[in-house]
């Protein structure tokens, strides 16, 4: 956490910094920064007072694995151990229908789109192909970049006190599902900023009260002073990126203040909905509070381009731990409300055009119910929701076999999907590429096997 020492107090930062523990500017992460932005470039994109309109994407990842027959794929004609327990309703897309724990989404379906054949998935309990579109193995050198180092090394940042790239995720046990993106070959100054990385060391910048932050020169002084402290030790990489974003951080209110939910209507915090902020299931994946999502509304508001979250625990194997179904019933309509309730909030602030929301899992789950009650691991097939950003809405693209078990028409791949998401926040994956640490060019994706969707674009 990094600590401003106050002569009053050494428990608030400035700018009414204190609040929720999920919801804090607590956790500064040591190698996250803004955009790789000079020092010299900070102050003068400061000085520019106009406001530069960006593309957003959220992505909202459902830690473990959601069961895609009982969500987006129900099954009614199936034997009764794949088709499970609950039942369809009708949605505002004729003919498609969903699980009868969606209420809200069945409603607004038209302004949204289902993938219900997304194939390619290598089964891994990670976040990792979720975040970029790429397979764990033989990685070039550095790593895969996440999808929001990409756009933070690509498009910089909007605002100096603002990150490009932000995950709202808490620590959590599986950490894994905690990963919000890493920055790969795209260079430790384009990882994410971690609001909420509870855990991580108390970096106390010495001498540097809140009354000297207008003093920028005092500042500066201060955080060179503690550059050189830490690089006695050796534990900080790209201090220069670090420097630069401690500085926009602190010298902005921006960030502070679209972390802080509180300053929403009574209605709107209502329309969202509250949760726990403690981590779901059994303590390992991500917590199930809806107001996670509204702050991730907030930040793209505020000039964040990519916010990912870990949501809930979806891994549902069964007793004792609940079955697939009592754990659906819990988790679903906790999703059914904060998803609408985000989607609605964007369109109705002018930010659904500019602003993706994808809401997906690293696979699906078995199409036979097993023993305990629930469903296991199935990377044959999944699905996911997107919202925004410009694509068609009210679209159900692709479809699986009678028992849920694969793709028979329109196979939907992570990349192609990833093709769609760069699309939408204006990165040509046929064009660009990064350097991997050999100093190779790398395409973001396979350009020559896969492009955005056509049914969504």
């Amino acid at each position: 956490m990094l600590s401003i020492l106050s002569p009053r107090s050494s428990q608030k930062f400035c700018d009414r910094l204190s609040r929720r523990d999920v919801l804090r500017i607590g956790s500064l992460p040591i190698v996250g920064a803004v955009g790789g932005l000079t020092l010299p470039q900070v102050l003068a994109a400061e000085a520019d007072s106009g406001t530069r309109s960006h593309k957003s994407i959220i992505m909202v990842f459902l830690s473990g694995g959601p069961p895609h027959q009982d969500m987006f794929d129900l099954k009614m004609q199936a034997p009764a151990e794949v088709r499970g327990e609950f039942r369809p309703i009708s949605t505002a897309i004729p003919g498609f229908q969903i699980c009868e724990h969606l209420p809200r989404m069945a409603a607004m379906m038209d302004r949204m789109s289902v993938i219900r054949s997304v194939v390619g998935s290598e089964g891994r309990h990670a976040s990792f192909q979720c975040m970029t579109g790429q397979r764990v193995n033989n990685q070039p050198p550095g790593g895969w970049p996440s999808l929001g180092a990409v756009i933070s090394k690509v498009q910089g940042n909007v605002h100096p006190g603002t990150p490009a790239f932000i995950g709202l995720s808490p620590r959590m046990k599986s950490r894994t599902w905690a990963d919000p993106g890493q920055a790969g070959f795209a260079g430790p100054a384009h990882a994410p900023f971690l609001p909420n990385a509870d855990g991580a060391d108390n970096l106390v910048l010495n001498g540097i009260t809140p009354e000297k932050l207008n003093n920028r020169k005092s500042l500066l002084d201060g955080l060179d002073r503690f550059k050189s402290a830490v690089d006695s030790g050796g534990a900080v990489e790209s201090l220069d990126a670090f420097q630069q974003q401690a500085f926009g951080i602190l010298t902005s209110s921006r960030l502070a203040e679209a972390l802080d939910v509180s300053g929403e209507s009574p209605e709107t915090l209502a329309r969202y909905g509250g949760g726990s902020y403690e981590p779901a299931g059994y303590g390992d994946a991500g917590p199930l509070h809806n107001h996670y999502l509204l702050a991730a509304r907030r930040l793209v508001e505020a000039g964040v381009r990519i916010v990912t979250l870990s949501y809930g625990r979806w891994d549902w194997h069964g007793r004792p731990h609940g079955t697939n179904f009592e754990n659906a019933r819990d988790h679903l309509p906790r999703l059914d409300q904060g998803v609408t309730a985000l989607v609605e909030d964007l369109q109705q602030r002018g930010l659904g055009e500019d602003t993706t929301v994808i809401v997906w899992g690293e696979f699906g789950r078995t199409p036979r119910i097993n023993p305990n009650g629930g469903r296991d691991h199935w990377p044959r097939v999944s699905c996911a929701l997107m919202a925004g950003g410009g694509t068609s809405s009210g679209q159900v693209v692709g479809s699986t076999n009678r028992l849920g078990e694969h793709a028979v028409d329109r196979p939907v791949h992570f990349q192609e999907i990833f093709a769609t998401l760069y699309r939408n926040i204006g990165i040509d994956t046929n064009t660009t590429t990064l350097k991997d640490f050999s100093g190779r060019p790398r395409y973001l994706i396979d350009q020559n096997r896969y492009r955005p969707l056509p049914e969504l674009v």
